[in-house]
C-alpha cells in the first residue's frame, strides 16, 4: 500500500468535517441496479463512514472495513451502533462470509491490483452487486481553478489521482469499469454520473484540500505554504463541482 494510501489517518477529524457526504440519489442508483432488496453489504476502505451511513441509515446491515485506526475510531463516532467494524486492509480480508453488496467509496484505487477482482468476487454473493463510486472535487469557476493551479504549481503540479489503468479522461468507460469489463467474475457493467454542486467558504475548501493525499504527502513546511498561497487567491466562497461517477457490476454465478 502506498504512502498516499496510508496518509489519511493523521487528518481523520478533518476528513470527517470537510469531505462531503453522499446523497440519497446514490443509494437509489445502487438499489435500482440491484433490482432486489440488499440486506448485507461490505465496504472496502470505509474511512470515516460517509458512505457507511448512507446505507446503514436505510436498513442495510453494513460491515465497514478500514486499515487505519484513527479513521476507524472517527467512523465509530458517526455511524449507527448496528454497523460492524473491522480493522483490516482489503488485501487482508479472508473469504468466508459473502454479501449482497460489496462497495468502495473513493477508496478502490488504493487497493492492490494483483488479484483484486478475484478477492472482490469471493466476497460478493452470486448475483450480488459490486459498486465503486467517487470522483475529483473541482472548483466550478475555471478562472478560480486556474488561479489555484498557479498558486500550488511551485510545490504540486496536480492534486488528482491518475487512472490506475491509464484510461484517458475522455474515454466513455472509465476505471474501474474498464477492469470490470475484462474480469471473468463480473457482468452487466454500468457507469453513471450523479451531478453534484456545493458551495463552501474558502477556509472550508482549503480544509477539504488538507484531506487530499497529494497535499498530505508534502513536507509539512511546504504544505502550509501551499495552503496559504491558495487561500490568497480564493474568493470568500467557492462553488464546487463534486460529481460522483458510479460503477456497478453483477457477480456472475460461475466465472
Amino acid at each position: 500500500m502506498s504512502d498516499r494510501a496510508l496518509s489519511f489517518g493523521v487528518v481523520a477529524e478533518a476528513y470527517e468535517r470537510f469531505r462531503p457526504g453522499y446523497p440519497a440519489a446514490l443509494f437509489d442508483t445502487v438499489m435500482t441496479y440491484a433490482g432486489r432488496p440488499v440486506r448485507t453489504a461490505l465496504e472496502i476502505g470505509a474511512g470515516t463512514g460517509k458512505a457507511t451511513r448512507l446505507l446503514a441509515q436505510r436498513g442495510v446491515a453494513v460491515t465497514a472495513t478500514e486499515p487505519d485506526v484513527a479513521m476507524l475510531a472517527e467512523l465509530r463516532r458517526h455511524v449507527p451502533a448496528a454497523v460492524r467494524t473491522v480493522r483490516a486492509a482489503f488485501e487482508d480480508l479472508r473469504p468466508g462470509e459473502s454479501y449482497g453488496l460489496v462497495y468502495a467509496a473513493a477508496a478502490l484505487h488504493w487497493t492492490n491490483p494483483e488479484g483484486r477482482w478475484s478477492r472482490v468476487a469471493a466476497l460478493v454473493e452470486p448475483g450480488g452487486v459490486f459498486a465503486s463510486f467517487g470522483g475529483p472535487v473541482q472548483l466550478a469557476d475555471p478562472a478560480v481553478e486556474e488561479a489555484v493551479r498557479a498558486a500550488r504549481a511551485p510545490f504540486l503540479a496536480s492534486d488528482e489521482v491518475p487512472s490506475p489503468d491509464g484510461t484517458p479522461p475522455g474515454d466513455d468507460m472509465q476505471w474501474p469499469g474498464t477492469e470490470l469489463q475484462r474480469s471473468q467474475w463480473f457482468a452487466d457493467v454500468q457507469q453513471s454520473v450523479i451531478e453534484r454542486r456545493l458551495t463552501m467558504t474558502a477556509r472550508d475548501y482549503v480544509g477539504l484540500l488538507s484531506t487530499i493525499s497529494a497535499y498530505l504527502v508534502l513536507p509539512a513546511a511546504e504544505r502550509e505554504q501551499v495552503y496559504s498561497r491558495i487561500m490568497r487567491v480564493l474568493p470568500e466562497t467557492v462553488e464546487i463541482a463534486a460529481d460522483i461517477t458510479v460503477h456497478l457490476a453483477r457477480r456472475r454465478s460461475e466465472p
